[in-house]
């Protein structure tokens, strides 16, 4: 069997309608690339095929008669020469980066390494293609079958998950499905997200992913799933046996459409698994290590590290961008996903001098791209490298995870350590970082929790971060979590600790799903699930992350489902648009209110020691005004309302929650403890 020439687009592998695969690499430093085709088994190299076309830097070549189900792998030669930038290593089988799916899995064997194990200077000669990971190729999926959802913005809310352990525990799926998109799927836990008002499914990340040999020797792996390899490719774990990832995900994908919800998926495009210059030789680093990531100017044969993942992708490379651009349309197109949380996003806006720039390749690309401009955009808008931080600065049409709406929310509830000045900002929807640029309030992403970090019962729960099962004594994830364990560390059954747990797991809730933004909740907040204290659970695929449906807590569950009810039925806390500081006449306004029942004034918000107030959400024609009363401070707080039939739709002090009540003109609130007023 020989190839014919081909065509140097589409990259990857491509079925030609009229038969065979045509095979597309770039590669644009490399002297010769092989194609490797392997037996049924995906052990033994059967043929070796040389490309012998090579067109603009891409290695291109036509395999008449090939069909899907065939599994390849690329041999990529050229110089080893660590210092100039080059990895190659032809006895080292690699991934192709556009894999649609993965076969095989990275166990942490050195015979990855692309170097001599402990002498990085020296090209290791040890075949590896029997254990490599390899691609195979496969058929288009059909057109998708069911409509996709159009949610409005105002209208959003997150739902942050892992694929698996939401449903690992769960007792309504089917033991062969639980932890795998099948299981996701599942009537049973769909109605829990639609019983919530949910809207929008965010999974973390389910492009396939190679564990760090360092978790791998401690028994250990990146459950979270940041450690990618394979853009294109849903991660073969979440399969069933012998099934295909693709079709299963994209059935997954029409079971959320078919609820009338969003699903986004949390995509990685900031690192990849080979880590640092002692890390394995899966894929980028083999083909043209020069060419994808960004190397030290000082020493190419070292990474820039501004992912603390060991390597960065170069986005101010174009095919880079290429990559990215690609795999992105296929999961929209093909696999039908409604959007993207990108992590570590400003190394996606970095150019050639490593500023982030709002203008930058990538982020010029998705805003023009006729599929992804109309996906939706989120941003995770931080990494560790210069000028990192980087929240409010993306450009229009994206989203942002605010991490200072968490930060001010945790400090005013649990520690009374802002004032009302800094947390009426993020209530209102943080107008100093998103105000711009036609920008609207609901770019920022407002959570209290997310993956990373403390999850709602043990931010109230725990003082200290309980890690030492991750292998790092403890010394891993954030020493700073502006959380507050009531009194006793951990459990208890202190019945007045419990109560203030309570209390403040309501308000917490509450005050996210009434503040101006896209509001994301993550799972499990609203069952009362724990990770015993460990906030950065990112390797513990056990228990410790997976929720435990038959503990859930019922209460909550109701309090979560009753909160997202009244957050639809009250139109201006959902309101899309500015408030105008300076409003027309007859232009509803936000209503800044003392608890003494008047107009905020600027000696007001200087009372640093003061931590109540009152908020009215004034409606448009017909919409009703909303009031919501705030009392963070450590004791009672009296209240005079403002003229009106204010009737109590939610307080977060009570346990057992009745029928709207009528309010008087003057009422008073427990510590810790936020209502929500509005029409009968």
């Amino acid at each position: 069997m020989s190839l014919l020439a081909g065509r140097p687009y589409p990259l990857g592998a491509a079925l030609l309608p009229g038969g065979g695969v045509n095979f597309a690499l770039v590669a644009p430093r490399a002297e010769a690339v092989e194609l490797c085709l392997f037996d049924a088994e995906c052990r033994q190299e059967q043929q070796r095929l040389p490309l012998t076309h090579c067109t603009d830097g891409v290695w291109h070549g036509l395999l008449p008669g090939a069909r899907a189900g065939l599994v390849y792998g690329f041999r990529v030669h050229g110089p080893w020469a660590p210092h100039e930038g080059h990895r190659f290593n032809q006895a080292k089988l690699l991934l192709d980066p556009y894999a649609r799916e993965v076969v095989g899995q990275y166990r942490g064997e050195d015979l990855f390494l692309g170097h001599v194990p402990g002498q990085p200077d020296l090209r290791d000669p040890r075949d590896n293609a029997a254990v490599a990971l390899k691609a195979r190729v496969t058929a288009p999926l059909p057109p998708l079958a069911v409509p996709r959802p159009r949610i409005a913005a105002g209208e959003r809310v997150l739902y942050e998950l892992h694929l698996k352990g939401h449903t690992m525990l769960h007792p309504a799926v089917p033991p062969e499905h639980r932890g795998r998109y099948a299981g996701l799927a599942q009537p049973a836990v769909l109605d829990h997200l639609h019983r919530l008002g949910v809207t929008t499914l965010s999974l973390m990340p389910v492009q396939h992913r190679a564990d760090e040999e360092r978790l791998q020797k401690l028994g250990l792996a990146n459950y979270w799933g940041y450690s990618p390899i394979g853009w294109f490719a849903p991660e073969a774990r979440y399969a069933r046996e012998g099934g295909s990832p693709q079709a299963e995900f994209r059935a997954l994908t029409e079971a959320v459409h078919a609820r009338g919800m969003e699903l986004v998926i949390d995509v990685v495009f900031n690192h990849s698994a080979e880590t640092d210059e002692l890390g394995p030789t899966l894929s980028l680093r083999g083909i043209d290590n020069a060419l994808y990531y960004r190397l030290r100017a000082d020493d190419p044969a070292f990474y820039e590290n501004w992912s603390g993942c060991g390597n960065c992708l170069d986005f101010s490379e174009p095919r880079v961008v290429q990559l990215a651009m690609d795999a992105l349309r296929h999961w929209v197109t093909e696999l039908g996903v409604d959007g993207f949380r990108f992590d570590l996003g400003p190394m996606l806006g970095r150019g050639a001098d490593g500023g982030f720039d709002a203008r930058a390749p990538f982020l010029a690309a998705c805003l023009q791209d006729p599929v992804l401009s109309q996906a939706l955009l989120i941003a995770e808008p931080w990494d560790i490298g210069p000028g990192g931080y980087q929240l409010g600065a993306f450009p229009p049409g994206w989203l942002e995870w605010n991490d200072r709406f968490r930060d001010t929310h945790r400090a005013f509830w649990l520690h009374r350590a802002v004032g009302r000045g800094e947390f009426a900002h993020r209530l209102a929807g943080s107008s100093g970082e998103f105000h711009h640029d036609g920008r609207a309030p609901t770019a920022s992403v407002n959570f209290i929790t997310a993956h990373d970090g403390f999850n709602l019962r043990d931010l109230l729960s725990y003082n200290e971060r309980h890690n030492l099962a991750n292998g790092e004594q403890g010394r891993d994830g954030h020493a700073h979590n502006l959380s507050h364990n009531q009194g006793v560390e951990g459990d208890t059954d202190d019945a007045a600790v419990l109560a203030r747990r309570r209390r403040l797991s309501r308000t917490l809730l509450a005050a996210l799903m009434c503040a101006q933004g896209t509001p994301m909740l993550l799972a499990g907040d609203e069952l009362g699930h724990s990770q015993g204290g460990n906030n950065n659970a990112y390797c513990q695929d056990n228990e410790t992350t997976w929720i435990d449906w038959t503990r859930a807590d019922a209460a909550l569950v109701d309090f979560t489902a009753r909160l997202m009810a009244l957050r639809r039925r009250a139109a201006p806390l959902r309101r899309a648009r500015w408030w105008s500081a300076e409003p027309a006449a007859g232009e509803p306004r936000l209503r800044w209110l003392s608890p003494e029942g008047r107009a905020m004034e600027p000696a007001d918000w200087e009372r640093g020691q003061a931590h109540a107030m009152a908020v009215r959400f004034e409606g448009e024609a017909g919409e009703g005004d909303w009031l919501l009363l705030i009392n963070a401070g450590d004791g009672p707080a009296p209240f005079v309302l403002p003229p009106g039939d204010w009737h109590l739709h939610l307080a977060t002090d009570d346990e057992t929650p009745t029928a709207p009540r009528r309010l008087s003109t003057h009422e008073t609130l427990p510590p810790g403890t936020l209502w929500l007023a509005g029409p009968a």
